[in-house]
């Protein structure tokens, strides 16, 4: 345990019908029973673990208020320490009075995680779990609270269990045919050692493979709308944000400047821009605005390019076509409701959606479309996906260590380098998950998170 006790704030700050003040460490209970005091008349200590007592904190005397106090014995709760969570009225002058009380009776502030991170120095958790705590209390979509969920009850973890359980077989077959290379073992041969190693490289690669989509759920992907003047690039944005955040009127160039907003197109959050129409400026300003909206389209990660269907396409429209074909593009065919007769024979091979902005017609198809190029489509959030750049890394360190393994081996070089290579295949997944890493590396997880978690 550590010798310093800690409470903070549980729970969001503002006014809610209940408010929790967590208290971790082995002077929890001690500090609760100087706050607070069971109308039972006896005292929190005297409590087993799992249970509640309701009472009221007092201040030297002075009633605070009424409260609920829930008890946690070591090893039995989140931290693995005693723990303490007083339920009091939520406002935020009682949450920080009552958080005060606790601090001037001998607790420290919690430092931001650090209940989370006891939890995992205490083997409470792994760091895979413990990552994803975050992604349960900032998920804007159900396919990102899934794939958090699904990281924090295990998959991941599992998942990285098998392998690394696999490695272990491998490297202790190294070493038994290192240590008795002239007996016949069953089990033991070059193959089955090649088929637990491109097992793992197998099951590290389709990890790899869909951290980019789990990315795009995650953390959403910066979204650009271009096209020239007046082909509906401000009624797009309005129909995806569901409110007008654009200015739309029949007059070319309204728009002058980018416009953003982060909104949802089914599962996945796009921050989006709405540019200035590119096309042959007439004055300076409508001159910065195409400049910014061709900068736009060189940093997004993914291009919504918009085009009249009731226009036959002119110079300007053949030149966006050039400029975005070799970044991820969806070709918008916009205003469907009133083309007629478009030729789309210059979209031949490329991704394309007709869609009326103005009614809606399309957007389901759309929403299709921008799940398959970002490769959410398939995904599936109930998976094993990894979380975060640290995870990725580490990962693909040791895919790289048992690729090394796998043509050690092939080539024929001595044991002793395809064990080293296994090992450091080993050491890369036991840092991924927490087993061996250092403090810095903790230190860095756990400062992203808020204070009470």
């Amino acid at each position: 345990m550590s010798e310093r006790t800690i409470a903070a704030i549980a729970t969001s700050i503002g006014s809610a019908s209940i408010g929790v003040i967590r208290i971790s460490g082995d002077k929890a209970i001690d500090i609760a029973d100087k706050i607070f005091f069971p109308f039972s008349g006896g005292k929190l200590c005297e409590l087993e673990g799992y249970r509640a007592a309701y009472g009221e904190i007092r201040d030297n005397g002075t009633v605070l208020d009424d409260a609920v106090a829930l008890v946690f014995r070591a090893p039995k709760s989140y931290t693995g320490e005693d723990v303490v969570e007083i339920s009091v009225h939520g406002g935020t002058l009682m949450l920080r009075s009552v958080l005060r009380l606790t601090l001037a009776n001998g607790a420290y502030p919690a430092e931001g995680g650090e209940f989370t991170k006891r939890a995992f120095l205490n083997g409470k958790t792994d760091l895979t779990r413990a990552e994803s705590i975050m992604g349960l209390i900032s998920a804007k979509s159900e396919a990102e609270l899934k794939l958090s969920r699904a990281a924090h009850t295990g998959r991941l973890s599992l998942k990285l269990s098998e392998i690394e359980s696999s490695l272990k077989e491998a490297a202790a077959s190294i070493e038994a045919f290192a240590d008795y290379p002239d007996e016949d073992i069953d089990g033991l041969s070059i193959e089955n050692f090649s088929k637990m190693l491109s097992n793992a490289e197998f099951s590290l690669n389709e990890m790899l493979r869909t951290y980019d989509a789990g990315k795009v759920i995650r953390e959403g992907i910066d979204t650009v709308i271009v096209g020239k003047p007046n082909v509906g690039k401000s009624t797009l944005m309005n129909l995806l944000s569901g409110t007008e955040k654009s200015i739309v009127t029949d007059i070319a160039g309204t728009t002058r400047d980018v416009i953003e907003e982060t909104v949802t197109a089914g599962d996945i959050t796009l921050r989006l821009s709405d540019t200035a129409g590119i096309h042959e400026a007439s004055d300076e300003v409508e001159r910065l605005g195409v400049e910014r909206a061709k900068d736009r389209i060189e940093t997004a990660s993914l291009i919504l390019a918009v085009f009249d269907s009731s226009a036959p396409l002119d110079d300007d429209d053949y030149a966006l076509i050039e400029s975005v074909k070799g970044f991820n593009t969806i070709f918008i065919i916009n205003k469907s409701d009133i083309g007629k007769g478009f030729d789309a024979s210059a979209f031949k091979g490329m991704r394309t959606v007709t869609v009326s902005a103005k009614s809606g017609d399309g957007y389901n198809e759309l929403v299709k479309q921008i799940a398959e190029i970002t490769g959410t489509a398939n995904l599936d959030p109930d998976s094993a996906v990894l979380f975060g750049e640290r995870q990725r890394a580490c990962a693909a360190r040791a895919c790289e260590a048992v690729r090394e393994a796998k043509n050690a081996l092939l080539n024929g070089y001595t044991l002793d380098a395809v064990g080293v290579c296994v090992d450091d295949a080993l050491s890369a997944l036991y840092e991924l998950t927490g087993k061996r890493v250092t403090n810095e590396v903790t230190d860095e997880i756990f400062r992203r998170f808020c204070v009470g978690k």
